[in-house]
């Protein structure tokens, strides 16, 4: 079942893919020397497609959205999401550069003014949907690996404790109590952010 959120995002992908195919048909790369010698527009991290044609990338946006995993894989349907802004907004750039563009080829080719205006929309439906949630993931994330630090600083300190007497093991134990104490408030931490991020999931069903 969509959203009310994830149907706006379909149409301004629509009206991105519509101002991706009038960039293109302006080749407004042809005079360019270095960007006919590039294999790629974008960073593979960004999209897998490999090609000069800006309306190439929004057909994979297309498929990222088609295929986005259902609402009760929350983890991985969000993750999605951030996926799809990030190719969004890459995408929205190079149109958002148009001008530059048009200097460097000198081209009598003339963008709407209203394609600020209306790319906005698109960003606004992407940040409806994953904000704050991409945040509370990245912050969850970051929680996660300063779980992970300490506990292998926990497991190093125990197997430290075997090859030293008991004066160092004290001292030792008094590093494991207080790595104990900074990991509870960690995993508080995370069960914290975890409850944010199912309040904003709930919120986005709605």
């Amino acid at each position: 079942m969509h959203t009310a959120s994830f149907d706006k995002l379909c149409q301004q992908v629509a009206t991105l893919k519509q101002h991706a195919e009038q960039f293109d048909k302006a080749k407004l790369f042809a005079k360019n020397r270095y960007m006919q010698a590039q294999p790629s527009l974008f960073d593979r991290g960004v999209f897998t497609t490999k090609s000069m044609k800006l309306v190439d990338y929004v057909l994979e946006i297309e498929d990222e959205v088609n295929t986005l995993p259902p609402l009760d894989r929350r983890h991985a349907h969000n993750y999605a999401l951030v996926r799809i802004a990030n190719q969004v907004q890459a995408v929205f750039n190079v149109i958002k550069s148009t001008p530059i563009w048009e200097k460097e080829n000198k081209s009598t080719y003339k963008p709407r003014h209203k394609v600020t205006n209306q790319t906005a929309p698109y960003q606004h439906a992407v940040k409806k949907i994953i904000q704050p949630a991409h945040e509370l993931y990245d912050e969850l994330k970051q929680n996660h690996e300063f779980e992970r630090r300490l506990v292998l600083m926990v497991e190093e300190c125990k197997l430290k404790m075997q090859n030293v007497g008991p004066i160092k093991a004290k001292a030792i134990n008094l590093e494991i109590l207080a790595l104990h104490g900074r990991l509870g408030r960690c995993r508080k931490a995370i069960s914290a952010t975890e409850e944010k991020i199912q309040q904003v999931e709930k919120q986005q069903l709605r």
